[in-house]
């Protein structure tokens, strides 16, 4: 009788226990959103190395290149809903290659004149790229720039977009996203890709996110494939949750299409891009 006594009184124990565990390790929920205020400036630095090796009937050549690119963000307005800034190209230190040819180098802070392939550039330093505003989602409502300065390198637009709801670690959303693909008769055809984001972690207020696209446009031609493979990210995004501002993104590219200009061609891609806060400047806020 004491033993069965004693054996429900453990098990009872037990039983408490658990639902004070399992109210204690219910999923947290985190709402992921930007907060930005006027007169502060973002200062990042993103490093972009790609090398592509091609093949085309035995013939081989390998480019590449290496970016380190200085910008910021000028937040001018904040209104209840939305977000303006003024996205600055500050500096860049650019390095190409292709095939046998000269590699070509260009520090903008060196005071030497570009080479002819780094002109455009040249031309943005010191200049808004770009005068965005988005809502505290991410979501960008409004853009004025020239259309050759939106450059994607897979992620689609400066800022990420956050789930409407406030979602727990493992949790993820889905960004649709087209691409303008070239045919190989000249046509060109609009390529559906999706971004997969995932909450991987919250630690000390840092939200660690991890990305990956996924095509969702059947690709018959492998010449689009080779396009397409150059716009897919994988990548890592950290999130400050307290401040409401990106810290730091890594992307990673490793590719090979087969035959994308002939049974015998290869085209093979990798590039990795990195982006880091370096400064963060609170200045006097504008009237």
């Amino acid at each position: 009788m004491f033993q069965k006594c004693l054996v429900a009184i453990i098990a009872l124990s037990l039983s408490g226990l658990s639902s004070a565990q399992q109210g204690e390790t219910s999923a947290e929920k985190y709402t992921l959103r930007y907060s930005l205020h006027p007169g502060q400036m973002l200062r990042y630095e993103v490093t972009h190395v790609a090398k592509t090796k091609t093949r085309i009937r035995g013939a081989e050549e390998v480019s590449q290149v290496h970016t380190i690119t200085k910008r910021h963000w000028d937040i001018t307005d904040v209104s209840a809903d939305e977000m303006t800034f003024d996205h600055v190209l500050d500096a860049v230190v650019m390095t190409q290659q292709t095939g046998e040819g000269e590699e070509l180098r260009w520090n903008s802070e060196s005071g030497e004149d570009p080479a002819a392939v780094f002109k455009a550039v040249a031309k943005q330093i010191g200049n808004k790229i770009a005068i965005i505003t988005v809502n505290g989602r991410g979501q960008e409502t409004h853009r004025e720039a020239d259309a050759g300065t939106k450059a994607s390198l897979g992620m689609g637009s400066l800022t990420l977009a956050f789930p409407e709801e406030a979602i727990a670690v493992g949790s993820s959303w889905t960004i649709p996203r087209e691409f303008k693909a070239r045919l190989e008769d000249g046509r060109i055809e609009n390529i559906k890709i999706r971004e997969v984001y995932t909450l991987e972690k919250v630690k000390t207020g840092v939200a660690t996110i991890s990305v990956r696209s996924e095509p969702l446009t059947p690709i018959k031609e492998e010449s689009v494939r080779a396009q397409v493979v150059q716009q897919l990210s994988n990548g890592t995004l950290r999130f400050d949750l307290d401040n409401g501002y990106m810290l730091s993104k890594e992307l990673n590219w490793d590719e090979t299409v087969v035959g994308f200009q002939g049974a015998n061609s290869l085209m093979e891609y990798r590039a990795r891009l990195s982006e880091e806060l370096i400064d963060e400047v609170k200045k006097t806020a504008r009237k």
